[in-house]
């Protein structure tokens, strides 16, 4: 809430002649001398506006003590690599499944309770799942729920309130898909990924996707457990000991 201040210097008249106050009806405020302040006419008390470069933590705030220097040194060690088995051409294949996957569930679950696509001048109409890329089929969804176009009962077990945060936890897919400089990512990120397009499935109540996108999680989890074992076995038998020595035959005599 804005601050209401006291009227500003320049919102006062002086007059410096002598008032009697004891019949004073010209609403003028006798100040704590012989000088007295009249309010200029049709001026109202201003508020004072909170510049916009302020903002809570300019008030009043706190600070938290600080760790010690061998407690932060331990944070910023060099971060553990996560385990990584797949090679960076399979992520972008799994990834490109799950974002045209989740392109045919936005589709046909517009297509199914006729809602709205608003046309601009600069976007061809739509006519198959691949006319929009997943990005902007997760903006319709969220404007038609934000303008209350989806009605709760649409959604798997009402959750509208949580619609649009799943929408948004699965947006990543797209941004890792089309980034060819990204770097690798690690397998639980992999599942993480298509977990979060399980979800999108799940409330928009697609039991078709959801099977679909199912059977590429387990599927994908399926060969990073295979390589890992595969490191396994190589890794046990580079350590295994060297197997011993044949006897020597022993000499015949003739």
């Amino acid at each position: 809430m804005d601050d209401l201040t006291s009227p500003s210097a320049s919102d006062y008249s002086l007059d410096r002649t002598p008032t009697n106050t004891s019949n004073n009806t010209s609403g003028i405020v006798p100040g704590s001398n012989t000088r007295h302040y009249k309010l200029a006419a049709g001026k109202h008390p201003r508020t004072r506006r909170r510049p916009s470069n302020r903002d809570e933590f300019d008030g009043p705030h706190q600070f938290l003590k600080r760790p010690p220097p061998e407690y932060i040194a331990l944070q910023e060690r060099e971060l553990p690599r996560l385990p990584t088995h797949l090679h960076i051409q399979e992520q972008d294949a799994v990834l490109n499944q799950v974002n045209e996957r989740l392109s045919q569930c936005a589709y046909d679950f517009v297509a199914k309770y006729q809602f709205p696509i608003p046309l601009t001048h600069d976007m061809r109409p739509v006519e198959r799942p691949q006319d929009r890329e997943w990005t902007e089929w997760v903006y319709l969804l969220k404007r038609l729920a934000t303008k209350r176009r989806i009605p709760a009962r649409v959604l798997y077990n009402g959750q509208i309130k949580q619609f649009v945060t799943v929408l948004e936890n699965s947006l990543e897919m797209k941004h890792a898909a089309k980034n060819q400089s990204r770097p690798l990512k690690d397998d639980r990120n992999i599942l993480q990924l298509i977990s979060a397009g399980i979800q999108v499935a799940k409330i928009l109540k697609d039991a078709q996707a959801m099977e679909y996108l199912d059977r590429l999680y387990v599927n994908t989890e399926r060969r990073i457990q295979e390589r890992i074992a595969a490191e396994q076995a190589a890794a046990a038998t580079a350590s295994a000991p060297p197997p011993p020595a044949p006897a020597p035959a022993p000499m015949q005599y003739y």
